[in-house]
């Protein structure tokens, strides 16, 4: 278990993506000297100049990619481009959307929606359900850390955030939309169901849960840990749990109903909200 207060140590640098490798190559083919473009994902724009031999950016030189992938993004590891992904037990990859921001997946599995809705503008639509003003928030399962940007903006007093990978935090620290940790937002690289238990009783405001499907972190979804996030609540607190929708008729399970019946034990007044379940701390037990 780590925990990171200040900045994340990070290679950032340029990231590629196909769609910009080929306005590169455009600009080239066309005999422009300049070509403007975004090296950030979108957020901002730059003018880099291009000739046969590589592009410059900032002073710095570059070279063209010989075969630039689809649904890859690559950073400038200081000697060549390498594609923003790390395997250990898993597979983690960073993926570029038309939105800008980007997603990532696990084993191929996309752990953000990116279809039909920008994953930085879904994550500003769930965080506004818990009204993160003055408040101190657990984000549980940081990810790319969108809930806590938002919380950031919204004028959280303070916010908790936990990541259980080590490679989704590293994705984090080459990812310009992912907030960098301060002394608002801790970012601790650990598992949550084990460092809750260090969490004061009435302690948290709000509560942002946005865990692994349950068929690779049902302990995210136990009655053990819903009572852990009851505990460490405030009364008349609220949390938005992300559950997704999965296909009743496929999974056999109404997982939704499942959590909010959890919830309901553990104290919480629910009601199913969107891709989740909108919870609040009953002021009595």
């Amino acid at each position: 278990m780590s925990r990171m207060t200040g900045s994340i140590e990070t290679t950032m640098g340029p990231l590629l993506t196909s769609k910009v490798h080929e306005q590169l190559l455009r600009g080239l083919r066309k005999g422009v000297a300049e070509v403007v473009c975004s090296l950030d994902l979108d957020r901002t724009t730059t003018t880099v100049t291009v000739d046969e031999i590589g592009w410059t950016s900032a002073g710095q030189r570059y070279p063209y990619l010989e075969k630039c992938k689809e649904r890859t993004i690559y950073y400038w590891n200081g000697s060549e481009f390498a594609v923003v992904s790390h395997y250990s037990a898993s597979l983690i990859k960073l993926v570029p959307t038309e939105w800008g921001a980007p997603t990532f997946e696990i084993d191929g599995i996309k752990m953000l929606p990116s279809e039909k809705v920008s994953p930085y503008e879904d994550a500003k639509a769930k965080v506004a359900l818990i009204e993160p003003r003055g408040k101190i928030v657990l984000d549980t399962c940081g990810g790319l850390g969108y809930f806590a940007a938002w919380c950031l903006e919204g004028g959280a007093a303070r916010i908790l955030s936990f990541e259980k990978n080590p490679d989704v935090v590293w994705l984090r620290s080459l990812n310009p939309w992912s907030p960098q940790p301060g002394s608002v937002l801790t970012l601790t690289q650990g598992d949550v169901t084990e460092q809750i238990s260090s969490i004061p009783d009435a302690s948290v405001d709000a509560i942002l849960h946005d865990p692994p499907r349950f068929g690779i972190a049902g302990e995210l979804y136990s009655q053990a840990f819903y009572d852990q996030l009851a505990r460490v609540m405030k009364r008349g607190g609220r949390m938005f749990h992300y559950t997704g929708s999965p296909n009743k008729l496929t999974t056999g399970r109404d997982v939704p109903t499942e959590v909010a019946s959890r919830l309901k034990h553990s104290g919480f007044k629910t009601k199913l909200h969107g891709d989740g379940v909108l919870a609040t701390k009953a002021n009595a037990r």
